[in-house]
C-alpha cells in the first residue's frame, strides 16, 4: 500500500515529509479551467471539487491511496487564479490591499478510483493597506515563487507580512487541512492510531 500525492506543490510535500507521513508524488492529470469556469457556488466548494477531481485523476493500484488538494482565494465577492505575470501579481495586490481575504483549502483521498473521503475549510486573512512601493519590492523578493501561489503569497516566506489578522488554521493557509488529513490517514489504518 502506498500513498500518493496528486500534487506538484512543493508545500504540501514539505507539510506530509515535516509531519513524518511517507508518500510518492505523482503530478495530477487534471484540468481545472472548466470546473472553475462552471463553479456557482462558493470557495470551500469549489476547493473540494478541485481537490476530489485531483485525487481521482491519479491512477494507482487497488490498494493505493491518493491525496489530493487545492485552494481558493476570494476577496470582495472576485475568485482569484494564480497570477499569468509578475504584472497580475501587482494588480492581484492592489485588490487584496486593506480587504479581507477568504482562502479555502480542501484536500480528499481516493481508494481505488472512488472518493473516500474529504474535508474543506476556510481561513479569514486581514490584508494590511499596501503601498506601491511596497507591493514592489516584495515581488522584487518573492518573484516567480509566489507566481505559483493563489493570493500571490507564501506564508513561509515574506507573505507573512501582507497581513494584520489570521482567523483559521495555519495549515489552511499553507494550502492542505493537515489535521484532518492526518485523522483520515489514521482512520483509514495509513497511519497508525
Amino acid at each position: 500500500m502506498s500513498l500518493i500525492l496528486a500534487s506538484n506543490s512543493s508545500i504540501r510535500r514539505s507539510m506530509l515529509e515535516q509531519a513524518g507521513v511517507d508518500f510518492v508524488v505523482r503530478s495530477p492529470d487534471y484540468d481545472e479551467k472548466p470546473v472553475q469556469n462552471a463553479h456557482r457556488g462558493d470557495g470551500c466548494s469549489l476547493a473540494l471539487r478541485l481537490a476530489e477531481g485531483k485525487a481521482l485523476s491519479v491512477s494507482a493500484d487497488p490498494d493505493d491511496w491518493v491525496v489530493g488538494s487545492d485552494s481558493v482565494v476570494e476577496v470582495g465577492g472576485q475568485r482569484y487564479s494564480k497570477p499569468r505575470d509578475r504584472d497580475e501579481a501587482a494588480v492581484h495586490l492592489r485588490a487584496f490591499s486593506g480587504q479581507e481575504m477568504i482562502l479555502s483549502s480542501a484536500v480528499a483521498l481516493a481508494n481505488g478510483g472512488e472518493l473516500a473521503w474529504s474535508h474543506a475549510e476556510e481561513t479569514l486573512l486581514s490584508v494590511r493597506p499596501l503601498s506601491e512601493e511596497y507591493i514592489s519590492s516584495y515581488l522584487d523578493a518573492e518573484w516567480p515563487e509566489v507566481g505559483y501561489c493563489v493570493g500571490v503569497f507564501r506564508m513561509e516566506g515574506r507573505g507573512v507580512q501582507l497581513f494584520d489578522e489570521i482567523r483559521g488554521s495555519y495549515f489552511t493557509v499553507l494550502g492542505m487541512p493537515l489535521l484532518p488529513l492526518l485523522a483520515a490517514l489514521r482512520v483509514n489504518g495509513i497511519l497508525p492510531s
